[in-house]
């Protein structure tokens, strides 16, 4: 068994499977390849027996979501090094090695994230992940090479290893042990937002998360959810208010969660006005969902906050829609 296992979760996703799983074989030699397939109606699991026999299969009995589909698949996998990589990615040659070299030089690395470009136009960033993630004190993402919006080409200009604050679940590197200690994905969650919350938790635990550069792939992005899709909304606008409540300090809880409902108020609103009314209600059913969720949450608030100190200063809605500042070197600028 080599130390790294490759994992990719599948549901219904023949047709990506089809145009990436023979690249992720030819230019991961340093690992076990797996796919769990998250119940899949499409014939995905006969394609890969037929087509990849040498790869591990991992069957869930049902669709559990993005973060229910890894943490039950993983317990089948007990490789010292993972990487959660999404049906939809191209990966580049020697990609896998850089990561692995990045974990071994620090023991205090819980979490790699490699450069993440456009499948379709590949000298710019690629909305999930970019060049590394952060959160600002409201508890908005952002990425170097990415703002809302906004995507950078890339002229080389995140060529340095640098600590970030999450990592992308589109290419996801983290070591096993410390993937199973922290208990994995967090369930409720089911999709988005799952890995910046165990990203936050793992900074609660005092690990680092880096991103590396010399290590690049190639993402399509909105493979399995459409970004206007509904659901999309709901699950974007309920996790992040949970995982807020799960993160932040008691001192900052009820003011940041208070201000956090009043945007998402004028968010919900501003889809109204551009008449996308069914994005207006998900965010109405998301700040429900968040409420009948607390009493779980409660439960998850547990060791230290630390994490916190982390987040981005200042408020990264404010700098790019009042300001103008369009781009991470403005956004963080001293």
């Amino acid at each position: 068994m080599k130390s790294t296992a490759v994992v990719i979760l599948n549901f219904n996703g023949i047709d990506f499977l089809n145009q990436f799983l023979g690249n992720v074989v030819e230019n991961s030699p340093e690992a076990d390849i797996f796919v769990i397939d998250n119940y899949s109606s499409d014939n995905s699991v006969t394609y890969i027996k037929e087509q990849f026999p040498l790869i591990g299969i991992i069957q869930n009995a049902k669709n559990l979501g993005f973060a229910g589909g890894y943490n039950e698949g993983l317990k089948q996998v007990s490789h010292e090094n993972l990487v959660l990589l999404n049906s939809d990615v191209e990966l580049s040659p020697n990609w896998l090695k850089y990561l692995i070299e990045r974990s071994d030089k620090t023991e205090n690395i819980a979490a790699i994230q490699p450069k993440i470009l456009d499948f379709k136009r590949k000298n710019y960033f690629e909305y999930a992940g970019a060049a590394g993630g952060f959160l600002d004190t409201l508890g908005y993402s952002f990425c170097r090479g990415r703002v809302f919006d906004t995507l950078e080409e890339d002229h080389g200009q995140y060529q340095t290893s640098t600590e970030i604050f999450w990592a992308s679940g589109a290419c996801f590197f983290i070591k096993n042990k410390i993937f199973k200690e922290l208990g994995g994905f967090d369930d409720k969650f089911f999709a988005h937002m799952e890995e910046i919350d165990l990203c936050w938790r793992i900074q609660n635990h005092g690990f680092q998360i880096v991103y590396e550069p010399q290590s690049v792939v190639y993402h399509v992005g909105g493979g399995t959810l459409n970004k206007s899709n509904p659901f999309k909304t709901f699950l974007n606008f309920r996790n992040n208010l949970a995982m807020l409540f799960k993160n932040l300090p008691f001192l900052f809880l009820l003011p940041i969660i208070f201000f956090r409902l009043i945007l998402d108020g004028v968010s919900a609103f501003k889809f109204l006005k551009d008449g996308n009314s069914k994005d207006f209600w998900a965010v109405a059913k998301a700040h429900f969902a968040f409420y009948g969720m607390i009493p779980y949450l409660i439960k998850q608030r547990k060791g230290s906050f630390v994490g916190f100190k982390k987040l981005s200063k200042g408020s990264v809605v404010w700098k790019y829609f009042v300001k103008n500042q369009k781009t991470y070197p403005e956004i963080c600028s001293k």
